[in-house]
């Protein structure tokens, strides 16, 4: 007989399903977390190694959807598909197929987060401090920064966390000093990774309603500031050929949000700008990471909108995938679960399709936005407004 051998995946999920054929048993439980218990094959069927090690390459799940198919087991592949990806796919399939975080392109690295003092950034400089990376963490708020330094130093070296206060909207020449205080941490090393994270934005509106100041201050931080912080990093990067940017950019920079047109319109533009960056310099060494996460769950976002919180990704989550996108050197990740990744991939790949389901529930998103309502709800689609 076959053994039967078990792989757990990475998500706990909150229900029990079972999809049992001659070749393999699928199991999610909230207790054990998701399990897929499969049988091995003869090298030759399965793609082992002369070892017999089990594969790599792909996330497991998907592996065996694809020898269902080839099993001729419509049925029950049909429905590990449709339950893999609606209920447990939390990014596009390139970046899942990576899985595991390439530690050598991360451990020693200098790496300079801005946005560090909460949400997203406070979690990638802890999951980053785990991987050996040496950090310099900026944001406005001093008093956060040492706070998250102090929670950092607690269980690394006090000397592999350096604290540098930044403000994006403070001009070229404060900029400028910054990244001369950056390239001089930790003997003169030099920055290896930017993690631009910071990001402004404002609650959801119509377009037409945004005031003239708004719409300034989110291209001041989301846009020219990053930007503006790219251009006087990069000498430094060129010199020693070599330098990544990670661009914390969002999904709604790759689809219409209604109700965050301004945001949208930001997101968009730092795209266009990064995308072409690494085209022109990518034989210089130098890498660029976007990556768009649709909803996140942060401390903001939950006293925001908790009628979202069931579809938002944690924020350990998204800064886990973040730092596998990075460390595999992705150009682009998308990191969501549904209907947002959905939409991402319509948008992509059937853009008339996309933008006629965008067209559909714009102004309906807007409504319940002012409700405080579930924004990332199915029922948008078919006028149902889903209030928290």
């Amino acid at each position: 007989m076959p053994q039967l051998e078990t792989t757990t995946i990475w998500d706990r999920l909150n229900c029990f399903v079972a999809f049992p054929t001659s070749r393999f048993r699928c199991t999610v439980s909230a207790n054990s977390g998701y399990k897929l218990q499969y049988r091995t094959f003869a090298p030759s069927e399965t793609g082992k190694s002369k070892q017999g090690k089990p594969r790599t390459d792909a996330d497991p799940c998907i592996f065996f959807i694809i020898r269902c198919f080839q099993q001729h087991s419509c049925s029950d592949s049909s429905k590990l598909m449709r339950f893999y990806v609606l209920e447990f796919v939390s990014g596009d399939l390139t970046l899942l197929s990576k899985k595991h975080v390439k530690r050598d392109e991360i451990e020693d690295k200098v790496i300079w987060i801005t946005g560090a003092s909460r949400g997203i950034g406070e979690v990638l400089a802890k999951q980053l401090a785990q991987l050996g990376a040496k950090l310099i963490i900026s944001a406005r708020n001093e008093v956060e920064l040492q706070r998250v330094k102090k929670q950092l130093t607690g269980k690394h070296a006090p000397d592999e966390v350096m604290i540098l206060p930044l403000d994006l909207t403070w001009g070229e020449e404060y900029l400028g000093e910054a990244v001369q205080k950056a390239e001089s941490f930790f003997g003169g090393a030099g920055v290896d990774y930017m993690f631009h994270n910071a990001a402004f934005e404002r609650p959801k509106s119509m377009a037409l309603d945004v005031p003239e100041e708004s719409l300034k201050a989110t291209f001041d931080v989301n846009v020219l500031g990053p930007i503006s912080l790219t251009k006087l990093l990069l000498p430094h990067m060129l010199k020693r050929g070599r330098g990544h940017f990670v661009v914390m950019s969002s999904a709604a920079g790759k689809a219409p949000a209604p109700g965050q047109a301004v945001y949208s319109a930001s997101k968009f533009a730092v795209n266009g700008y990064f995308h072409t960056l690494r085209s022109e310099l990518c034989r210089r060494g130098i890498k660029v990471t976007i990556v768009c996460p649709g909803p996140v769950k942060t401390s903001a976002s939950t006293s925001e909108q908790k009628g979202s919180g069931e579809k938002r990704v944690s924020a350990e989550r998204c800064a886990e995938l973040t730092i596998i996108a990075a460390s595999h050197g992705l150009k682009e990740a998308w990191i969501s679960y549904q209907p947002v990744l959905a939409v991402l991939y319509l948008v992509q790949y059937m853009p008339t399709v996309g933008y006629w389901l965008m067209d559909k529930i714009g102004e309906k998103r807007v409504e319940v936005a002012a409700q405080k309502g579930n924004t990332y709800s199915v029922g948008l689609l078919f006028g149902k407004k889903k209030e928290s």
